[in-house]
């Protein structure tokens, strides 16, 4: 085993690139030229629906459906497997197991057909599998191979890069698709799949660099039972915990039912987008798409330094409760969303509010936590939290696609969620005020 100095320098800029690496699936994959693909490949059928097991299913409702299988799967073996790497010391093995998984099932997507259906979302599944399964030991490197005062700043920095690399390759992407004849590809649905394949082979090639520097705390220990369901132990443990924290108690629940909501938004915006605006012809509807992630993007960047002052003008508990606020009048303006303007106000707003809430509520619950050194653990418990909430949110959101045919729909009753995780933010401060 090769030996490391915590803290080094060039160890913690080999941590940080792996986001240079996997960040283009977050971007590429989930939220820009995948949905756009998706939706095309309906639209060049002349279908709206699909069978899935037998049902006539919505193509949204399809996709939702199988990310919440996804994220299920993640957050059952995530616990799992974090106790095996902890155990074992081979978090190094587990991050380019998940890290190999996910980008061969991008390159995979090339294939991607309505006639394979079932294969095809076989590997969209996997890919997603792939990134947040390698995020898991990821994240846990951190604390291995940074001290605390310098955690921020490399997270920071991970994220930063983990911006432009993935920036980079969509343009890189969007001109493939905008000028496909160009670039010898047959049209621009080629170009899209070609750029399936430029993902796969960005996150697997790029993050050589990072396992070249980063340890392998690998031991002689064997795998056991014991060591096999420590995960489970430990959120167990940190379930009971909770009851002697009513203030946390209550900010986890409420945090379980807006995130949903917001996650959910976040998966989907893009199909939505797709699906439901008014675009004059595909190559508006390609440049639209794209332009409003971006849009997305940038805006988030902003919304999370105001959310920071807000933050410490008024408390974190209370800016939660106007952020929730803000999510409940941009669901209820999506809902009349037609027109492509009106597509593009909804999602600067949406990036506004963005990146503050991601931010603002993990900080709020590592604020909130005890005094203890088993910070792991209580941040496991958070993460799975942010899991179940999402397959629950993506579930409730296809049921309702499909029950109603029609997405604004599913987008409006999301507001319930948002108003119970107000209710429930108000408890917690006044729990909080009273201790």
């Amino acid at each position: 085993m090769k030996t490391y100095i915590k803290g080094e320098k060039k160890v913690l800029n080999a941590w940080a690139f792996y986001d240079w690496a996997n960040s283009v699936y977050a971007l590429v994959i989930s939220s820009s030229i995948f949905p756009l693909f998706y939706g095309a490949l309906f639209r060049l059928e002349d279908k709206k629906s699909a069978s899935f097991f037998g049902i006539d299913t919505p193509s949204e409702s399809i996709i939702s459906y199988v990310t919440a299988i996804g994220f299920l799967i993640i957050a059952f073996i995530s616990p799992l497997l974090s106790g095996v790497a902890d155990y074992l010391g081979n978090k190094k093995f587990f991050l380019k197991l998940f890290c190999f998984v996910g980008s061969i099932s991008c390159m995979m997507l090339y294939f991607f057909d309505l006639g394979n259906l079932y294969t095809s979302l076989f590997f969209y599944m996997m890919a997603l599998i792939g990134f947040w399964g390698s995020l898991v030991f990821y994240n846990s490197y951190l604390p291995d191979i940074a001290f605390p005062e310098q955690q921020d700043a490399v997270s920071a920095k991970g994220y930063s890069l983990g911006y432009i690399g993935s920036v980079i390759l969509l343009i890189i992407n969007l001109t493939m698709v905008m000028k496909s004849e160009l670039f010898g590809f047959d049209g621009p649905m080629q170009a899209m799949k070609f750029s399936f394949i430029l993902v796969g082979i960005w996150w697997l090639g790029f993050s050589q660099i990072s396992y070249r520097l980063l340890p392998n705390f690998r031991n002689s220990k064997r795998i056991s039972a014991q060591a096999f369901f420590s995960g489970f132990r430990e959120l167990k443990r940190i379930f009971k915990e909770l009851k002697q924290y009513p203030v946390l108690k209550g900010y986890l629940g409420a945090f379980f039912v807006y995130s949903m909501a917001v996650q959910t938004v976040m998966i989907i915006a893009a199909y939505f987008g797709e699906k439901e605006v008014q675009w004059e012809d595909d190559d508006q509807r390609q440049m639209g798409l794209i332009v409003s992630i971006l849009l997305i993007q940038l805006i988030a960047v902003v919304g999370a330094i105001l959310t920071s002052k807000l933050s410490k003008r008024i408390g974190n508990i209370n800016a939660l409760i106007v952020i929730n606020a803000a999510w409940i009048f941009i669901c209820i303006c999506a809902y009349f969303v037609v027109k492509p303007v009106e597509f593009y106000i909804v999602a600067a707003m949406v990036g506004l509010v963005m990146g503050g809430i991601q931010s603002l509520s993990r900080s709020t619950y590592s604020k909130l936590l005890p005094e203890t050194t088993d910070t792991t653990s209580f941040f496991s418990f958070y993460d799975v939290t942010e899991k179940i909430g999402i397959v629950i949110g993506m579930l409730i959101y296809g049921g309702i696609a499909q029950i109603t045919g029609k997405m604004q729909n599913a987008i409006l009753f999301l507001v319930v969620f948002f108003a119970i995780g107000i209710i429930l933010l108000i408890k917690t401060r006044k729990k909080e005020a009273i201790s």
